[in-house]
């Protein structure tokens, strides 16, 4: 499971809004200073993020709790909002470069625009389906105060 620490913001019939702010391991880092990822760390400031958790324990707007989701759950979830378009905008431009035959590009362009349209829906569909999914939500673990 994936933890983090976060403060309650509101509270509404056992789900709870909490703030967690976004971690870098780059303070860490010995190569900090030429890094890429640690410029675009610091550009990105330490802005905390809102997210929508299960409240199993009654807590109440200004608690600090440890909230937890399912490693399995975000690893799958972050596989089919990435992967399900590219897979479109391949498939389609394969089948726009099968339609072309020697027409110039634009059957491939407009397949592949149209494949990624269709996996952003297939995202879309696989969100609304996970939505009010307990599997797929932060669950509040423990009261930190």
């Amino acid at each position: 499971m994936i933890e983090e620490n976060a403060h309650v913001t509101q509270v509404s019939h056992g789900v709870a809004w909490v703030e967690a702010q976004r971690q870098s391991a780059c303070g860490s880092c010995q190569v900090r200073g030429g890094c890429g990822t640690s410029a675009l760390a610091k550009l990105m400031g330490k802005r905390r993020n809102s997210v929508r958790a299960l409240d199993p324990l009654g807590v109440q707007p200004g608690d600090d709790v440890l909230i937890g989701l399912q490693e399995r759950a975000l690893v799958r979830a972050s596989l089919n909002m990435y992967i399900l378009p590219l897979a479109g905008l391949f498939a389609g431009a394969f089948a726009g470069r099968q339609l072309d035959a020697g027409h110039g590009e634009a059957w491939t362009i407009l397949l592949a625009l149209a494949g990624l349209l269709a996996g952003f829906g297939l995202v879309r569909l696989f969100y609304r389906k996970i939505q009010n999914n307990p599997v797929y939500q932060a669950v509040i673990l423990k009261r930190l105060t």
